[in-house]
């Protein structure tokens, strides 16, 4: 089980301060969990999160190893802003049976089923998420998702994770871009795997890199692949991949 923190923006300009910096529309939050990310100026990765509404604030669900860093930066970004960031006191609960009254659906797949904040300790119903993960091609803080990544090549669009008509955010034109004026050439993507080879191995394909190996499930995989070079039997380790 993945340990998170929750911590709780208040203050009359919360909303205002995290919809110029993240990826997604807080507007959002009337609806339910938004998935969102912060990106470095050049639109690369440094966190991805959950918010949730809470009476007038907003919690964030991140990543514990994520978590410091992240509540620096935004207390960089904050300046004169009447904004208050700290630990909310709650705990992630998550499963993928019947949703309790407190649960909201997790926005990012449906498989993912359902998240609560509550005082009691982090507690899961025991749901095989890495599977669950594999099968949807949906990225791990810390695995798939580093500070190289670029979030429509980790498939934050499909994740309903970043949203293009909000305006501006940071990181926000070079996302744009990638979307409009480019088509991505590489990005994440389900394989099949036939064989063992540990996270992070290479991947080639007739002698040239071709991508790398992430979460592994059974016979299935996430890689992050060169999409030119993606084609037919490639090699990682001892374990032979192909797209499905």
């Amino acid at each position: 089980m993945t340990t998170r923190r929750i911590f709780r923006i208040s203050g009359p300009d919360a909303d205002h301060f995290l919809q110029n910096l993240v990826t997604n529309d807080i507007g959002k939050l009337q609806q339910g969990l938004v998935y969102a990310a912060l990106l470095t100026p050049q639109g690369k990765y440094l966190a991805d999160f959950l918010l949730k509404r809470d009476g007038d604030d907003i919690l964030l669900d991140v990543a514990s190893g994520l978590a410091d860093d992240l509540v620096r930066r935004l207390t960089m970004y904050k300046l004169r802003s009447k904004v208050t960031i700290e630990e909310a006191g709650l705990n992630l609960h998550r499963g993928t049976g019947p949703a309790p009254d407190d649960a909201l659906p997790d926005p990012r797949h449906p498989a993912l089923g359902w998240r609560a904040y509550r005082p009691e300790p982090e507690a899961d119903d025991g749901s095989d998420w890495e599977a669950i993960r594999v099968a949807h091609c949906i990225p791990e803080t810390g695995v798939e998702l580093t500070p190289d990544t670029y979030v429509l090549e980790a498939g934050f669009e499909t994740l309903n994770g970043v949203d293009f008509r909000k305006g501006c955010y940071v990181g926000q034109e070079v996302t744009a871009r990638m979307k409009h004026k480019t088509e991505l050439r590489k990005g994440l993507r389900l394989v099949e795997v036939d064989g063992g080879a540990p996270i992070g191995s290479t991947i080639s394909a007739d002698g040239k890199e071709a991508g790398t190996l992430f979460t592994q499930s059974g016979n299935r995989a996430i890689a992050y692949l060169r999409f030119d070079r993606a084609t037919g039997d490639m090699q990682a380790g001892d374990a032979t991949v192909r797209l499905p």
